[in-house]
């Protein structure tokens, strides 16, 4: 009788024991997926109410980056809005499991909530990021570069004899938006004033009858590197398949190592090209960009330092702002164009770069939202500066380019204004100095790819057909792909598998049959 006792309270405490660690198990388990979904959901949330719907690719691309000289606040703002809320909701969610666990029936029903709840945050995650957009571009191939695609050489770009300078400035998130109502943007006044001008004083291609109009978005050119690459080389930038197979530049392969760029195209030419930035920039991949097509010197944060532009260890915003920058351009193209040689300088601002810009010693504040001021004080530098090179006496042989690089990402601000879809944001554009004038530059749907032998063509270069890359020739009139097959269709096959791209452009393997 004793040993009988003895054996079964010995079965109940082993099984006490094992519906203790089930219950751990269990707890632990729903309070990571809890944890999980809930990173997903406010990572998500913070993401959107931050830079608006730019793309699955573009989040991809930037986690995946190299991220040396990323702005601190844009880190902080997510640990506070993104972290944080995920663990504290995770730990009062942990706290009322626990609670709610003691009984069978309610730890059953608390876990089944818990599953829900984690199934609802991760479905609105993703919804809020772009995925199932990028999924269905994962799952599905498309044949537009086969059929579109016309390869960039010295057959089919023709340069004139008395080759033309060219200056490309990208003005960080420039938008028509931020012209006045009457003028077909979102504004009570024009907070462009200067950049309005110069787009009705020279060529601007636009979107309708307006003076000045823009340029649509479209995927893999919504962040800056991405806009650079479909500025320069008339195709998006996709990512390569695997999650973390962010590599571009990062290996022996090279950044897009099979394209060939307005850079290549220069520099056969014997043109000496430079990019300047005032930021870090290997920032996202753009020195490798740059560096590895035929771009002979970069300027940044680090050179500025060497130049005796700023102080040595001087830091703000995203390294040094506009200020700086345009009176290094200035005292860099002053020796750059005393070469014998023709030349293309590039350049990037960052003062209008979300979230509401940098306030510099320029800026006024006749306007209660900052992003605002920050945005008209850019209009007057770009201006000052545009001035200046008339008094150059290169100006009269450079051709210059003046665009937004992507929209402004800066999705507060917009929220705040009330912006709505109903509206539908474009990117500025004006070109100076062209060497030919076009045949309609109005009512045109077009994006960044189409720059690429625009800039050309304004350049004086002849283009056999006039399409390059998958874009056209502005100035020939010829319709755009988005005019062909129309901006939805368009983009969605951007977002698509290519083989053509991936063998190409990044040379990969083609795969087996």
């Amino acid at each position: 009788m004793k040993t009988y006792n003895s054996t079964e309270s010995a079965n109940n405490s082993v099984s006490i024991k094992s519906k203790q660690k089930r219950y751990i198990a269990g707890t632990i388990t729903c309070t990571l997926l809890f944890l999980i979904s809930g990173l997903c959901f406010f990572a998500a949330f913070w993401y959107m109410r931050t830079y608006g719907r730019t793309g699955f690719d573009s989040i991809l691309y930037t986690l995946t980056a190299d991220l040396d000289g990323l702005q601190i606040d844009l880190f902080l703002s997510f640990c506070l809005k993104g972290l944080v809320p995920a663990f504290l909701i995770t730990g009062l969610g942990a706290y009322v499991l626990h609670m709610l666990s003691k009984q069978k029936f309610r730890r059953v029903l608390s876990r089944s909530i818990t599953l829900v709840l984690s199934f609802i945050m991760i479905i609105y995650a993703a919804i809020f990021s772009g995925l199932p957009k990028y999924i269905y571009g994962l799952t599905n191939e498309t044949d537009l570069f086969d059929k579109y695609y016309v390869q960039p050489s010295g057959e089919t770009v023709k340069f004139p004899e008395q080759k033309r300078n060219l200056i490309y400035i990208y003005l960080e998130s420039m938008e028509v938006t931020f012209l006045s109502e009457e003028l077909g943007g979102i504004a009570d006044v024009n907070l462009i004033p200067e950049l309005y001008q110069l787009g009705c004083e020279n060529i601007n291609f636009s979107h309708d009858e307006s003076q000045v109009g823009g340029f649509l978005p479209v995927s893999g050119a919504t962040w800056t590197i991405g806009a650079m690459v479909a500025h320069t080389a008339g195709v998006p930038l996709e990512m390569p398949l695997g999650v973390m197979n962010n590599d571009y530049g990062q290996d022996e392969n090279g950044f897009l190592p099979g394209i060939t760029s307005l850079q290549d195209l220069l520099h056969e030419q014997g043109y000496y090209q430079t990019l300047m930035v005032g930021s870090v920039a290997s920032f996202g991949g753009r020195e490798q960009y740059y560096s590895q097509h035929g771009t002979d010197h970069i300027y940044d944060i680090s050179t500025a330092y060497q130049d005796d532009i700023v102080e040595d260890g001087y830091f703000v915003w995203w390294g040094m702002e506009d200020k700086y920058l345009f009176e290094y351009a200035k005292e860099e193209l002053t020796k750059i164009s005393q070469q014998d040689q023709p030349f293309a300088f590039t350049m990037l601002t960052v003062d209008t770069h979300h979230i509401g810009g940098y306030v510099c010693e320029y800026c006024e504040s006749h306007r209660e939202e900052q992003y605002e001021n920050v945005m008209s004080c850019s209009s007057r530098q770009v201006m000052e500066f545009v001035e200046w090179l008339k008094e150059q006496p290169y100006y009269e042989n450079t051709t210059i380019v003046i665009t937004g690089d992507h929209l402004s990402m800066d999705n507060g601000y917009f929220l705040r204004c009330d912006v709505g879809d109903e509206y539908t944001r474009r990117n500025y554009n004006c070109f100076i100095n062209s060497a030919v004038e076009a045949q309609n530059n109005k009512n045109r749907q077009f994006s960044a790819l189409d720059m690429f032998p625009t800039t050309l063509a304004a350049m004086g270069c002849t283009i056999e057909g006039d399409y390059l890359g998958l874009g056209v020739n502005l100035f020939s009139g010829k319709p755009t792909l988005i005019e062909k097959l129309g901006y939805e269709e368009f983009d969605l096959q951007l977002t698509m598998l290519s083989e053509y791209y991936a063998v190409n452009f990044r040379l990969e393997e083609p795969e087996e049959d």
